[in-house]
């Protein structure tokens, strides 16, 4: 019989060396995505449909990488994989200066696809690899917050960049993007991966991360056998569309449906990252001292989405003046980002410590499909539905939110035990046998 103990979520060897490399990628990527097709259009000379056509190619493309990525982390460890990839995405950057013409920029931008598109299965791959129960939890706290944290001092510092040099900054900030990735890579490269005896994702006994002793010659077959996993990632899918509203929808809906300024749109992403960066860390502490199941703490994140959304529903059926308008937008805002706070580390812990070591890299290629796909998906839907009724697509989210929240807690009995609980497995010892004097 087994029994869940609570675990403290210690320290894991080289962690302020993963999230100091965490942090200044994701300042590199700040620095460079938010103003990447503006730089495309003044370096090659292309239109921007042009420039938006390739960029979608090369994008799609790379999810055709994600499947090799994952054998690649399951045969060379998630360690390895992810140094490559930095490395890969810092070349890239170094050459898109010098990517001049249409076949140039198409090589260039397939190349740093290939890496993009892979590396949050691999970075998850690495959580899991280098951290074992609550510090998995933690990391991914940490991580969502200097993701956060770093885009938006990016984004700052290329805009004083741009003050200073004008459109000749763009050079700078795709070189700044390169240098900071060849740093990530160079700080992950110092962290180490654990070992145990077993567990969920565990390693056995007979190996480490990485032996030839824990792989099994199944491959995406295993992964398409396992029909708890992909029902995870089938409920992480609906919740994955509410994570493209903000990006995507809101800023649409406030422009065509509300009529509302568009300052409100840099207003409500500045919360957004402000509260990820200030307080993401501390919600979730909160949600993982609370001893709460990650299934379920993972449903309360998506039941809060729902809340947000279906308060998009009341605000844009009442349509009230301006400065209600304002003050409701950013209480939604507030929930919208609550519930990506709370959902976020549990359902990234959920999927690494569902998946078995010895195919996780597989196993968390195909989780990663789930974001892609509703990145890739989220913006032909959304306008397609708002071309009917502004309401329409937060009506979607909102029941996809709901469908998603009640997925995960009837999928909580068929996942393994040990990636539902934070806490750690302990034998009850039997009772002692009285011995004959």
């Amino acid at each position: 019989m087994r029994m869940f103990t609570k675990e403290p979520a210690a320290r894991v060897p080289g962690e302020q060396s993963l999230l100091a490399g965490i942090g200044i990628g994701a300042v590199g990527i700040g620095m460079f995505v938010p103003f990447s097709l503006v730089f495309f259009h003044h370096v090659t000379g292309l239109s921007f449909p042009a420039v938006g056509l390739v960029m979608t190619a090369t994008g799609l493309t790379g999810l055709l990488f994600m499947p090799l990525a994952g054998t690649a982390v399951d045969r060379f460890g998630a360690k390895r994989v992810n140094v490559v990839l930095h490395g890969v995405r810092a070349a890239g950057f170094a050459l898109y200066p010098f990517a001049d013409s249409t076949a140039s920029f198409a090589a260039v931008a397939l190349t740093t696809a290939l890496a993009d598109r892979s590396f949050g299965a691999v970075q998850q791959s690495l959580i899991g690899e280098v951290a074992r129960g609550a510090a998995r939890d933690r990391l991914q706290a940490s991580t969502r917050a200097l993701q956060n944290a770093g885009m938006g001092a990016g984004a700052l510092l290329v805009s004083a960049v741009l003050a200073l040099w004008g459109t000749g900054g763009f050079t700078y900030t795709a070189w700044g993007n390169a240098l900071a990735s060849a740093l990530a890579g160079t700080l992950v490269s110092r962290v180490r991966p654990v070992r145990d005896a077993g567990g969920a994702g565990g390693v056995g006994a007979a190996g480490g991360a990485g032996s030839p002793a824990t792989r099994s010659p199944a491959g995406y077959r295993r992964v398409l056998r396992d029909r708890p996993f992909l029902g995870l990632t089938a409920a992480n899918f609906l919740t994955a569309l509410g994570y493209s509203a903000l990006p995507v929808l809101f800023p649409l809906y406030l422009a065509t449906w509300l009529a509302a300024p568009e300052a409100l749109t840099g207003a409500a992403f500045t919360l957004n990252t402000a509260l990820c960066a200030g307080v993401g860390v501390l919600i979730a502490g909160r949600v993982r001292r609370s001893g709460a199941r990650r299934t379920r703490s993972a449903a309360l994140g998506s039941l809060l989405f729902a809340a947000a959304f279906a308060g998009q529903i009341v605000l844009g059926t009442l349509r009230p003046g301006q400065s209600a308008t304002l003050i409701a937008l950013l209480a939604v805002v507030v929930v919208y980002t609550v519930g990506e706070l709370v959902h976020s580390p549990s359902g990234g812990a959920l999927s690494v410590a569902a998946a078995p070591e010895a195919v996780r890299g597989r196993y968390l290629a195909t989780y990663q499909l789930s974001y892609s796909l509703a990145g890739a998906s989220a913006p032909s839907l959304f306008t397609a539905l708002l071309a009917v009724d502004g309401r329409l697509p937060w009506a979607v989210l909102t029941v996809a939110a709901l469908g998603a929240a009640l997925a995960l807690v009837r999928l909580e009995r068929r996942l393994p035990p040990e990636a539902v609980h934070t806490a750690a497995p302990t034998a009850v010892p039997a009772r002692a046998t009285p011995v004959a004097a």
